[in-house]
């Protein structure tokens, strides 16, 4: 089934952010209702920006697509390749253990580690990249769509933190407490939706900072 042209990155061929969004909600969904498994993978190049900035924008134009290229003949039919923006990717692999996501995410990465050269078909790039990865599954990790997101993109941030070129499965999270303080509105508002959302409000708390985190991940782009 063909993709419609809105929902495609124009620079690699692949489903774009808006796409990703709408058919991770629908595989999640379907993985739900069926009780199948269904893994999500994060993936990002290494010291992209260094790249970007040395060589120029239109190499680094050349190895987002080259990557992509590798990323979408390795998973094949297995997954779901989607460009998420920038440098980073994402793959949902629908009816698929993470053991099995894993290794073809890992099989990609060390592919790509192989390489000398990028090419997108026409041009070529002089340049040993590396990329990063971060793998999570339902339901054995997460059991919705935000707490998988943040699943993937956890493991992701480890691997980028414990020296990159690394595919990363999701851990355990070891719960910190901290001390913050908020107005007597706010702690009221946030009771009051927890009620009506039938969660608990660090739930809540939690889905505001990933959202908080996600937003100015911009931010952290010069550390990649």
């Amino acid at each position: 089934m063909s993709t419609e042209p809105s929902l495609l990155d124009p620079l690699t061929g692949l489903i774009n952010r808006k796409g990703f969004e709408e058919k991770l909600k629908a595989a999640i969904l379907y993985a739900q209702q069926n009780d199948h498994p269904l893994t999500l993978a994060f993936l990002d190049i290494d010291f992209f920006k260094r790249l970007n900035d040395g060589m120029g924008h239109e190499a680094g134009d050349i190895v987002i697509k080259a990557i992509g290229d590798i990323v979408q003949h390795v998973a094949g039919d297995k997954a779901i390749v989607c460009r998420y923006g920038g440098e980073e990717y994402t793959l949902i692999f629908p009816d698929t253990e993470r053991e099995q996501a894993f290794l073809l995410v890992e099989s990609a990465r060390a592919e790509i580690d192989q390489l000398k050269t990028l090419s997108d078909g026409k041009k070529k790039v002089n340049a040993q990249v590396t990329i990063s990865g971060g793998v999570a599954a339902f339901p054995i990790d997460a059991q919705d769509e935000n707490e998988l997101l943040r699943k993937a993109d956890q493991a992701l941030y480890k691997a980028k933190n414990s020296g990159r070129n690394k595919i990363v499965l999701s851990y355990e999270e070891r719960m910190a407490p901290k001390t913050s303080h908020y107005t007597l509105t706010q702690l009221e508002r946030l009771s009051e939706l927890a009620r009506e959302q039938g969660v608990g409000e660090a739930v809540l708390l939690r889905e505001a900072l990933d959202n908080l985190l996600i937003k100015y991940k911009h931010a952290f782009a010069s550390r990649k």
